[in-house]
């Protein structure tokens, strides 16, 4: 038994645990979008950074890196706790297939575990759900937490896409916005002479305990 772990945000470009094998490819029926909040790692309880996450979407493919963990079960069992830490906004685990780039018909991989969240804010309190592209983009451009700013999240997301050969309109369009507005701010900045401060608070959500880690979602 081994096991494999599909990553399509941040673990991209920054997996953050012990693997032996990294391949690049697709999951099927989910397209990627920014519908999710992070309080600990981009973001603040009062003014929540947007991260990815999953929507179900007939015939969409999402591309990313699926990371496959050997050795037995102790480091297996470490890499799943270390990843329950680290998505702890997250509230679902599913399985899904993995395929490689040209292959479509025959998975690489079954059985792959995907971190999403349910698309309810009742049943969790971390997903934001869609909004309006360009006030996604503000929220984006002024939100900060213990690990940097969301548009760096976004950014190196954009970058990651790219470099691995498979850069996501959707991601590139938003950064574009987000950069966008930045120069609005960063101009209505230096006429009034104050700092770049989060335009407003999106919603707040209460703290994540003390045992999560300092790492991107």
């Amino acid at each position: 038994m081994v096991l494999w772990v599909f990553g399509y945000g941040s673990l991209v470009c920054n997996p953050g645990f012990e693997f032996d094998e990294k391949i690049i490819g697709f999951i099927k029926d989910y397209r990627r979008v920014f519908d999710l909040a992070c309080i600990d790692h981009r973001g603040t309880p009062e003014f929540p950074a947007r991260t990815c996450t999953l929507e179900p979407e007939k015939g969409a493919i999402c591309w990313g890196v699926a990371y496959c963990v050997k050795g037995g079960a102790e480091k297996e069992r470490a890499a799943v706790k270390y990843l329950e830490r680290r998505e702890c906004e997250y509230d679902k685990k599913i399985s899904v297939d993995f395929y490689r780039e040209g292959k479509t018909s025959d998975p690489a991989a079954t059985g792959v575990i995907v971190f999403i969240s349910t698309m309810d804010k009742e049943v969790n309190t971390y997903y934001l759900g869609p909004a309006p592209l360009d006030e996604m983009a503000r929220q984006i451009a002024t939100a900060s937490g213990p690990c940097g700013n969301n548009r760096e999240y976004l950014f190196l997301l954009e970058k990651a896409m790219s470099d691995i050969g498979h850069k996501d309109d959707f991601v590139i369009e938003l950064a574009n916005k987000v950069r966008k507005a930045l120069g609005g701010l960063k101009q209505k900045a230096s006429v009034v002479h104050l700092p770049l401060q989060p335009q407003a608070s999106f919603l707040h959500i209460k703290s994540l305990p003390e045992a999560s880690v300092g790492v991107d979602s």
